[in-house]
C-alpha cells in the first residue's frame, strides 16, 4: 500500500485508542466500549458510510462482538455475533422498533405521524392491512403480477424473434419490474392497460431514491436540492381523485384507501404520501434484488441451465409444454416448487443485502445476551444487528464472496442448517429484517422475483457482453436493504428458438 495511506491509518488508530481510553471514564463498568470519533455529532458516520462492513469487522477484531459507535448523533450498540441475535430479537418491552419508524418514515415520505391520539387506531389498522400481502392473499397477487409481467414483456421485448438486442441489465430489470409491480399493486388506468408516463415516474422515483439515505439519516429535505419538489411530484401521482379512476387495484391498496377515508384529519395529499411510501416499499429493494438474482444466474451459464430446466420440469409435471408463442402463468404452488431458483435468489440476497436491524432502548436496563453475559444499555440508545457480517462470515458460508446457486439446497429440499462455533444458527439469512421489524411484504417480493426470472429464462437467451468485471456494490445505501450496483452491466438477449 501507499506509505502515506499506511501512515494515515496508523495515526487514525492512535487517535481511536486515545479516544477509547478517554471514553472509559464516562462509561459504566457493564457498558460496551464506546467509539466516538473526533467530530462532534457526526462521530464515525463518514467512515461507516464509506464501508460499513469493513468498518464493523475492523472494530470487532479490536473490541470484540459488542461495541457502541457514535453515528450522526446516535449511540448505536452493534451486536456482531449471530448466536446472540435471538436475545435481541425476542426483546419486546425494552427494545422498540416502531418508535424509530414512526419518527423517520413520516419525515422521509411527507405525511403526518399516525402513531398517537390524532389518528386513533389507524396505526394498528395499517399494520393489519399488510396481512393482505401474505398467505392466501398471495394467490390473486401472484396471478395479477404474472399477467402484468407478460403484458410488459409481450409489448416491449417479445416482438422481434431471433434478433439479438442489447442494453443495460439493471435498466432492463428495473423498467419491467417497476411497471409490472405498479400495475399489480395500484391497478390499471381508466383507459388502456398501461399507465402513461411510467418512464418519467420511474426517473423521478430514482432521483428521490438516490436521496433516500440522507432522508433516513434525518438530513432536512430543504438541504437536498430539488428533492422536496420531486417528492411532491411523486406524491401527486397518488391523489385520491386520480386513484379512484384506476381499476384492478389490489385488495391491499383498497383497504388502505378505505382506512384513510375514515379519518377527516388526513388531507388528500397525506393519503397520497402514504400510497407513495408503499411504492418505495414495493420496489425500492425489489428492483436491485431482481437485478442481482438475474445477473448472478446469467454470469454462470451452468447455473442458469439448471434453473431453466427446473422451471420447464415443473411446468411439464403439470401437463404444460412451454411454447414461446403462448403466455405462461405460473401459479404460487408451482413457484414454491422451484427450490434451485429460490436458492439462487437467496444466494444473491446474501451477497447484495446490507440491511440494519435496529431497536431503540425504552429505558436504562441490563440487556441479557446469553447465560454468561449482559451489557448496560441507556435509554434512547440504538441496538443494531448488521446481518451483512453474518452473510459474509467464512465460518458460516464457505467462500462467502462466491455465488453458489445451490448453496441453500440439500438433498432435494431447502437447506436450513448453518453453524457458528459449532452451534446451529437460528438466524442465518436476514435480508428482510427480523422479529417485529421483518418486512411484511417479503413473500410477495420473493414471488415477484421468481416470476420475473422464470419468464426471462423461459423466453430469452441471455448473455453478458465480454470484457466486463463483476459490478461492485454501491455502499451508499448500507444499512437500508439491497445495495445497488455501482454501474450497470451490458447484456444481450433474444427470443429463444426452442
Amino acid at each position: 500500500r501507499d506509505p502515506e495511506e499506511e501512515e494515515a491509518e496508523e495515526e487514525e488508530e492512535k487517535k481511536e485508542e486515545e479516544e477509547a481510553r478517554l471514553c472509559l471514564c464516562c462509561r459504566k463498568p457493564d457498558e460496551p466500549p464506546l467509539i466516538k470519533g473526533w467530530i462532534p455529532f457526526i462521530g464515525k458516520a463518514l467512515e461507516f458510510g464509506k464501508d460499513a462492513h469493513g468498518f464493523l469487522e475492523k472494530h470487532k477484531r479490536k473490541y470484540g462482538d459488542v461495541f457502541t459507535v457514535q453515528i450522526a448523533g446516535k449511540y448505536m450498540t452493534f451486536i456482531m455475533n449471530p448466536l446472540l441475535y435471538p436475545s435481541i430479537i425476542k426483546q419486546g418491552r425494552q427494545l422498540d422498533f416502531h418508535e424509530f419508524t414512526d419518527k423517520v418514515a413520516p419525515v422521509t415520505f411527507g405525511y403526518p405521524p399516525v402513531l398517537g391520539n390524532t389518528f386513533h387506531g389507524l396505526w394498528e389498522q395499517i399494520k393489519r392491512s399488510f396481512q393482505l400481502l401474505q398467505g392466501d392473499h398471495l394467490e390473486p397477487l401472484t396471478e395479477s403480477m404474472m399477467g402484468n409481467l407478460m403484458l410488459v414483456f409481450r409489448q416491449d421485448h417479445l416482438d422481434r424473434a431471433g434478433d439479438w438486442r442489447s442494453g443495460g441489465l439493471y435498466e432492463f430489470c428495473s423498467s419491467v419490474m417497476f411497471e409490472a409491480t405498479f400495475l399489480t399493486i395500484y391497478g390499471k388506468p381508466a383507459s388502456g392497460v398501461r399507465h402513461r408516463g411510467m418512464d418519467d415516474l420511474r426517473r423521478d422515483f430514482n432521483k428521490f431514491d438516490s436521496m433516500f439515505p440522507f432522508l433516513i439519516a434525518q438530513i432536512p429535505i430543504w438541504l437536498l436540492g430539488r428533492t422536496k419538489a420531486i417528492r411532491q411530484k411523486l406524491i401527486s401521482y397518488f391523489l385520491p381523485q386520480k386513484m379512484s379512476r384506476w381499476s384492478n387495484t389490489s385488495q391491499f391498496i383498497q383497504r388502505r384507501s378505505e382506512l384513510f377515508e375514515q379519518h377527516d384529519k388526513l388531507k388528500d395529499v397525506d393519503k397520497a404520501a402514504h400510497h407513495f411510501a408503499i411504492l418505495w416499499a414495493s420496489v425500492g429493494n425489489t428492483l436491485p434484488a431482481t437485478f442481482w438474482a438475474t445477473y448472478f444466474l446469467v454470469s454462470q451459464p451452468q447455473a442458469l441451465k439448471v434453473v431453466r430446466q427446473e422451471i420447464l420440469d415443473v411446468l411439464r409435471d403439470d401437463g404444460v409444454e412451454f411454447d414461446a408463442s403462448r403466455d405462461v402463468l405460473l401459479s404460487k404452488e408451482q413457484l414454491d416448487k422451484l427450490i434451485f431458483l429460490e436458492s439462487s435468489i437467496n444466494e444473491s440476497l446474501r451477497l447484495s443485502s446490507a440491511s440494519m436491524n435496529i431497536r431503540v432502548a425504552q429505558e436504562d436496563f441490563s440487556l441479557r445476551l446469553d447465560n454468561d453475559r449482559s451489557v448496560g444499555v441507556r435509554k434512547g440508545d440504538v441496538i443494531a444487528l448488521y446481518p451483512q457480517s453474518l452473510h459474509l462470515d467464512p465460518e458460516i458460508y464457505e467462500e462467502p464472496q462466491t455465488f453458489r446457486f445451490d448453496r441453500f439446497v440439500q438433498d432435494g429440499r431447502e437447506k436450513t442448517d448453518f453453524f457458528k462455533d459449532g452451534q446451529k444458527l437460528r438466524y442465518y439469512l436476514m435480508p428482510f429484517g427480523s422479529g417485529s421489524s421483518m418486512c411484511p411484504g417479503r413473500y410477495f417480493a420473493i414471488n415477484e422475483i421468481k416470476q420475473f426470472v422464470s419468464l426471462l429464462l423461459l423466453y430469452f437467451d441471455l448473455q453478458l457482453e465480454d470484457g466486463q468485471n463483476r459490478p461492485r456494490l454501491d455502499s451508499s445505501r448500507a444499512g437500508l436493504g439491497i445495495l445497488l450496483p455501482s454501474s450497470d452491466v451490458r447484456f444481450r438477449y433474444r427470443l429463444r428458438a426452442d
